[in-house]
């Protein structure tokens, strides 16, 4: 299966279990678990949950359903209770992917010049500002900063009204979600209304559950995440490409490491900041460490990678990998996703498994409370401790992968547009629009993109499902945009590297050429799939379409988190087909799996189509493209 072209190879799935067998043997060696173990432990799984056909929202069950007892004791049927189960999971993903950007909303609130915080894209503030309709002639920038805040804090609970983000997209879409009624209202709002249907004795009708979803995913995507992604920009910098590397030969043996782990860069970025500082390189020298490296696990890692260039060691399933190398001296994490299994790993080694936030408190961790306000000291503080835990490494148990790649990563939406128009023959276009990019596709150079997200799972060989449904689909011309642990996929097997221009289709290759871009392009983080909202609202703009006749789709092969299940929801009512490679628990109702692949398709036009056979769901992508190629005549 490798692939060699010229001094270019990727890495291959079998190469990175290869390296993490290695790790567990050392893991086994001081008695440690892993994720490995417990999915022994926990296979076969319920299939009462698989199937969504269990109900614990009342204290009269749990009530499960079977063909002798079709309805629970309320009298609720399978699908009722599939349906309640799934707004449920999608309301979890809306209010976790919203609180992050909320957090961002109150970290632009205390910027200030002289503070931890700064504005460093005032251009992009300036431009939403206007978009909002606020007054920015004459304001100081922080200010306006202020202001702005203030506003995006108040989408989350107004009392009236609909998202201000909902303007950016096509008129069409717009009156698509008023007359289907899933414009979202308050982001907090459509997260309660989820929790109050699924009351015990409220709704039970499919139909209704699946309207809610769809609103509560808007909600999170053109809402919560859009705010996450937009005033991160504003606070951090817009991304712009930028070179990197991943995979766990990115760790240094002589240096003191620190791995930042979770998805909000409001604390990563601090601990990046000082451990570039002078003063702690010097004391990590004093400490027997030649300097301090940093590099990142999931969603943290890809907004750290795309604004600094900090390397990324792996993805969500390899987390405990980080630990595993005996090199770790802290791993720093803030919300989502993290292992509690974090913390007793780290006691069969040195690491300091260091958590920082209320929201994820975790046991046999050292919790160093993380705020705006005490931010630089804080930070200060976690790269210290990291630096004095160099000593008490145990050289024995070290031993780091020597498996990396290069990756090009930092695409936001502005830089795509930038990098882009160089591709058409005719002149730069100043006006920064998609069409380069459009022509790129009406001429058949490129065959239409796929917008690859999500987690890995361990139902699924970690990493397989986006590694290969990348090569295959960038062999057929099509391009690839990804985001979260997918786009950390692409970077491990080497992806993301310009070099691997050279497994494309003849027309894709060409554009990567001339734009001097990998075939799999890095958007960034999960709440950083409002990047690629706001991507195809702007190429139905220019090209006159609607985005549900773009030769576009989208696809979590390796999905596992309610956030997962809130970003299809966002992604299909935009009018995105979806395509899922883990089932979402609706299998036990068959009416709740015809509103989800069929009916919604009425009211959004697209739809979900789940498809456990990898090869088989990437077959139905290519399909699903060309169909929408043929419809336009293109």
């Amino acid at each position: 299966k490798e692939i060699y072209m010229g001094d270019f190879k990727l890495t291959t799935v079998e190469e990175m279990e290869a390296a993490t067998n290695r790790l567990l043997e050392t893991g086994a060696k001081v008695g440690a678990d892993a994720w490995q173990i417990r999915v022994k432990n926990q296979t076969p799984h319920c299939k009462f949950g698989e199937q969504g056909i269990c109900c614990r929202i009342c204290a009269m069950g749990p009530c499960r359903i079977t063909p002798k007892a079709p309805r629970g004791i309320c009298g609720c049927d399978a699908h009722g209770i599939v349906g309640r189960n799934y707004l449920k999971f999608t309301a979890g993903g809306a209010a976790t992917h919203s609180d992050h950007g909320r957090e961002i909303c109150h970290t632009l609130y205390a910027a200030d010049p002289n503070g931890a915080y700064k504005v460093k894209d005032p251009d992009k503030l300036i431009r939403i500002a206007k978009e909002w309709g606020v007054e920015t002639e004459g304001k100081d920038i922080y200010d306006l900063a202020h202001e702005m805040a203030e506003l995006a804090l108040m989408e989350y609970g107004k009392p009236f009204g609909v998202q201000r983000w909902l303007k950016r997209a096509p008129e069409h879409t717009q009156k698509l979600w008023h007359d289907a009624e899933i414009e979202p209202r308050a982001i907090d709002r459509e997260v309660a209304t989820s929790l109050h249907m699924t009351h015990m004795g409220c709704s039970s009708k499919p139909e209704a559950l699946v309207r809610q979803s769809l609103r509560a995913g808007l909600a999170d995507g053109w809402g919560g995440s859009m705010c996450g992604t937009e005033f991160s920009d504003v606070l951090f910098g817009t991304p712009k490409p930028i070179d990197t590397e991943a995979n766990l030969g990115v760790m240094n043996a002589e240096n003191v490491n620190i791995v930042v782990h979770g998805h909000d860069p409001s604390l990563s970025e601090m601990v990046c900041e000082y451990a570039d500082d002078p003063e702690m390189i010097a004391y990590a020298k004093s400490m027997g460490a030649k300097g301090i490296t940093v590099s990142g696990v999931c969603c943290t890692s890809n907004e750290v990678a795309m604004r600094r260039g900090i390397p990324m060691a792996g993805n969500f399933l390899q987390q405990e990998n980080v630990v595993l190398t005996g090199a770790c001296e802290a791993i720093v994490v803030d919300v989502q996703c993290i292992f509690p299994a974090l913390g007793p790993l780290s006691k069969c080694f040195h690491t300091k498994f260091i958590t920082t936030s209320p929201i994820a408190q975790m046991p046999d961790s050292d919790y160093i409370r993380f705020d705006v306000g005490t931010a630089a000291e804080k930070a200060k503080q976690i790269v210290k401790t990291a630096c004095e835990n160099f000593k008490n490494r145990k050289p024995e148990l070290v031993y780091i992968p020597d498996m990396k790649q290069k990756a090009t990563v930092g695409y936001s939406l502005e830089a795509l547009v930038k990098v882009l128009d160089g591709v058409t023959n005719s002149q730069v276009d100043v006006t920064g629009t998609t069409k380069p990019l459009l022509e790129c596709v009406t001429s058949g150079v490129i065959r239409g993109a796929v917008a690859m997200v999500g987690c890995n799972n361990p139902k699924v060989r970690p990493d397989t499902a986006h590694i290969e449904m990348m090569k295959k689909l960038i062999a057929n011309d099509i391009v690839v945009v990804a985001s979260g642990c997918s786009a950390q996929a692409a970077a491990k097997a080497g992806l993301m590297d310009k070099a691997a221009k050279d497994l494309c289709g003849a027309g894709l290759k060409r554009v990567c050429e001339l734009a001097d871009i990998p075939p799999v392009l890095h958007m960034g983080s999960c709440v950083d799939i409002s990047r690629m909202m706001i991507l195809v609202a702007e190429l139905a703009k220019d090209s006159g379409l609607k985005i549900s006749q773009l030769p576009v789709v989208g696809c979590a092969p390796e999905w596992m988190s309610e956030k997962a299940v809130s970003i299809g929801n966002y992604v299909v009512a935009t009018g995105i087909d979806t395509f899922l490679g883990v089932d979402p628990y609706v299998s036990g109702s068959s009416e709740m799996g015809e509103w989800l692949t069929n009916g919604v398709r009425d009211w959004v036009e697209a739809a979900y189509t789940v498809e456990t056979d990898i090869d088989k769901l990437c077959d139905k992508m290519i399909e699903r493209i060309e169909e929408k190629r043929t419809a336009i005549g293109i």
